[in-house]
């Protein structure tokens, strides 16, 4: 796998030889010697890499449950192709939380504790990630690359081994502002959104952002994560006549949405809806003629837009994944998510300076421009003092035919809104 800068490698290996990985005959728990002394390497030796991830396999949420093959196939690859990340072959053990936070927490510690994982990769979920991010921090684990784009990821000063990875739902609110500024500058819009963290997060960042513009929210329906169903509060909706409808839904509930839409048939708002409930997965059982000018965001490529047909990643995504993943279908873009995300991992690896603990926890705080062959032209890797938000820009794209497609250009947020700040 390329690095991101050629010297990350040559750092890497100046790293090893002076910090080690455990201490010689060393057990789980023990510290590093050398440059790194005193760091923690548990779940980390000379020759493997233990991580945990905790997904909703099960429950409302589990269509998310295709994001960690897409994780397993890019660690599978390595370990049998290249030697592991660093010459470490990388265990990844995946746990089910079913999108509840009490279970969450319970499957942290079992990681944790039981395990005895280097780090928690991709804890999946803003209130399963806030139920756990206390314990991780007190514990000193690193939680990296959370599967949410929760805002306090990278705002918050008091949890300094957690970080996101993914755009923050404000940016991405932003975005969607600002092109309705442009394209419906005085639109009436009707929100659904989950009670939750995760649908606050967005909503909030909406409101704000359209302050002082002839944008205007004229209704707003909220559900729970156990409702069998969402048809009560669509049929409020499409009685305000709202010009725009923003669908801020978990994978499930988008997609009981977007039926709804189509069947309120005296109501035929511009639907926007979120990134995490795009997926093709999610519009699919909608009917592709029925979800037709959708509106959503990205910033990863799509295996289904044939733009990507010839691109060297993809290409070797789709193989990867056909010969590591058996059964699992490459198109479904949450397994590309998981390719992405596990690649970035690869490379925030490589820039450590201490294959520790505290190396890591450093490291993907430290990311310079990274480029990540998954992402889009112009996406990168950035984070830094004072910026804890490590993918800040996005593309708009719209449903059409029988896949999305990408329009405008990639909007960086951080130069176009300013810094995201606590």
């Amino acid at each position: 796998m390329r690095v991101s800068a050629i010297g990350c490698a040559a750092l890497l290996l100046v790293a090893v030889g002076a910090c080690g990985g455990r201490e010689s005959g060393g057990d789980a728990g023990t510290a590093a010697s050398g440059r790194c002394q005193g760091q923690q390497t548990t779940g980390i030796t000379d020759k493997s890499i233990k991580l945990g991830g905790i997904y909703p396999l099960s429950g409302p949420a589990s269509a998310y449950g295709d994001i960690p093959k897409g994780i397993k196939a890019y660690f599978d690859y390595v370990n049998a192709e290249k030697g592991g990340i660093g010459g470490r072959k990388v265990e990844f053990i995946v746990r089910d939380d079913g999108y509840q936070p009490p279970k969450a927490v319970e499957e942290a510690r079992r990681l944790v504790e039981q395990d005895q994982v280097f780090a928690l990769f991709q804890t999946l979920g803003t209130p399963s990630t806030t139920a756990t991010w206390d314990y991780t921090n007190q514990r000193k684990v690193p939680q990296v690359f959370v599967a949410t784009g929760a805002s306090k990821w990278g705002t918050d000063a008091a949890h300094p081994w957690t970080i996101g990875w993914q755009p923050n739902y404000v940016s991405e609110a932003r975005v969607y502002a600002q092109y309705l500024k442009t394209e419906k500058p005085s639109a009436k819009i009707a929100v659904l959104y989950q009670n939750d963290d995760f649908g606050k997060d967005l909503l909030g960042g909406f409101k704000k952002a359209i302050e002082g513009t002839q944008l205007t929210i004229v209704a707003e329906q909220s559900y729970e994560v156990t409702d069998p169903s969402i048809d009560p509060q669509m049929r409020n909706l499409a009685g305000s006549k709202a010009d725009v409808f923003l669908d801020i839904t978990t994978p499930k509930f988008g997609s009981q949405a977007l039926a709804a839409d189509v069947r309120n048939t005296g109501w035929n708002p511009l639907h926007i809806i979120n990134n995490v409930a795009a997926s093709i997965t999610v519009l699919k059982p909608v009917g592709f003629d029925n979800v037709q000018g959708v509106v959503s965001s990205s910033y990863y490529k799509d295996p289904n837009d044939p733009t990507w047909a010839t691109d060297a990643e993809m290409t070797l995504y789709k193989q990867k994944v056909k010969q590591y993943a058996p059964g699992a279908d490459p198109n479904i873009p949450y397994l590309t998510f998981g390719w992405a995300v596990a690649s970035s991992f690869h490379k925030a690896m490589d820039a450590a300076t201490c294959p520790t603990r505290e190396g890591l926890r450093d490291s993907v705080r430290n990311l310079r421009d990274v480029k990540i062959d998954m992402l889009l032209p112009g996406v990168t890797l950035s984070t830094g003092q004072g910026d804890a938000f490590p993918i800040e820009s996005m593309q708009l794209m719209t449903f059409k035919g029988q896949r999305w497609e990408l329009f405008g250009q990639v909007i960086d947020t951080r130069k176009e809104f300013g810094p995201l700040t606590g």
